[in-house]
């Protein structure tokens, strides 16, 4: 397995630890596809009842890694946007899709795809200092995933305003829109993920995985659409407007918006 991400198994818990701390986690193709194998892994593992999503380092995951993205924008290779945005979205997917139950143990930053990541998982357990939040039109690019996550979970007019507006959101709001299911202080991270698995573990695993399928029904009828919604970011990120915009952001200056179209697949 990759480097970026880690895989630990501990008795029935399943830990996969996403480890690009020094850029706090950037999803990029690798990264993608190492989780994706690894939640395949841990569905595959009948000794596997439950597993913990967590980030190295300061952030937990601060979205997609902008200087990868904004070279591959430069180089204007379309299959190569076109992989990118198929693995990240696979990695998603897989978190989704597996059968046991997915527990987000969320310290820092999630943001972007990576708010999308926690807002894959079954559960998600914040520390106090733990923020959420989009950065799509701030940054030039729009998630994809997020209508089938987010929206189900906080109701569309919120996840429009999370969406459009790009504000961080501490742990606190998050629990009260309904978007994260816990805060703790961060002492007691471990001590309560430890205790919603242990909670899980004592459940029938068949009874999860049929309930876990039960709460994705309106996630996989979705799916259908996420063909056409890929093609439309890829062909967005052909415009001129999202490299104004990773640059502006890797610059920290403010962007230069000078909208001229709007691309359609």
């Amino acid at each position: 397995m990759s480097d970026s991400v880690l895989y630990e198994r501990n008795g029935p818990v399943a830990t996969v630890t996403l480890n690009r701390p020094a850029i706090y986690n950037a999803m990029n193709v690798e990264l993608c596809m190492a989780l994706a194998a690894a939640m395949r892994r841990a569905d595959h593992d009948s000794a596997v009842r439950v597993v913990v999503l967590r980030g190295a380092g300061k952030a937990w995951c601060a979205g997609g890694d902008l200087r990868e993205v904004l070279a591959m924008l430069e180089r204007e290779d379309v299959g190569e946007l076109r992989q990118f945005v198929h693995h990240a979205l696979n990695a998603l997917d897989a978190i989704r899709s597996i059968t046991k139950p997915v527990i987000a143990a969320v310290h820092g930053d999630s943001v972007g795809g990576g708010n999308e990541m926690s807002s894959a998982c079954d559960f998600t357990i914040a520390t106090e200092a733990a923020r959420f939040g989009q950065a799509g039109p701030r940054i030039g690019s729009v998630p994809i995933i997020l209508h089938q996550t987010l929206a189900l979970q906080i109701g569309e007019r919120r996840s429009r305003e999370v969406t459009y507006l790009c504000k961080l959101h501490s742990a606190a709001e998050a629990q009260a829109m309904g978007w994260i299911n816990r805060v703790v202080p961060a002492e007691q991270l471990d001590a309560t993920v430890d205790t919603w698995c242990r909670d899980l573990i004592n459940k029938s695993p068949s009874s999860l995985a049929i309930a876990k399928k039960m709460h994705n029904f309106s996630y996989e009828q979705g799916k259908v659409g996420l063909s056409y919604l890929s093609e439309l970011l890829v062909n967005y990120w052909r415009l001129e407007e999202p490299r104004e915009g990773m640059r502006a952001f890797l610059e920290k200056r403010p962007p230069r918006w000078a909208r001229t179209d709007i691309a359609t697949a």
